[in-house]
């Protein structure tokens, strides 16, 4: 008998697991919101840098060509349609457009204007997560 009282205890009881997963629990409500709006943030981050990067190229082919419209072909500004990942590139009247796929109504925008050159603009979803594109 005094053997079985000197045997060590092996294992978890079952209130030390219930407590294990309840802060598990707990840290992965918090944790996995904020990760998902990092994503976006990163996503609208690289919208912006890749509209950025085609206002070389759209201001040479104004320079060539004349205004931007909608029958613009984006090979003639030097872009592939397949450029980017984020969404569909457009040309529109005076404007390139990039509608975001995976954050919805998110679009960015820019447009010559001729008093101040390139505007970027950002609206949905993308305006709230954007910094960088006013």
């Amino acid at each position: 008998m005094q053997n079985q009282q000197r045997r060590k205890q092996k294992g978890f009881t079952l209130i030390e697991l219930m407590i294990v997963v309840a802060i598990i629990g707990v840290l992965s409500a918090v944790a996995i919101p904020a990760y998902k709006d990092y994503v976006k943030k990163s996503e609208v981050a690289s919208a912006v840098a890749t509209m950025k990067s085609l206002i070389t190229p759209a201001e040479l082919y104004y320079q060539e060509n004349g205004d931007i419209t909608t029958s613009t072909n984006l090979a003639d500004l030097g872009i592939s349609s397949g450029s980017t990942t984020l969404g569909t590139l457009s040309p529109k009247a005076g404007q390139i457009e990039l509608a975001l796929t995976n954050i919805s109504g998110a679009k960015i925008t820019i447009t010559r204007d001729a008093n101040s050159g390139w505007i970027c603009d950002a609206t949905g979803d993308a305006d709230s997560l954007v910094s960088g594109c006013k």
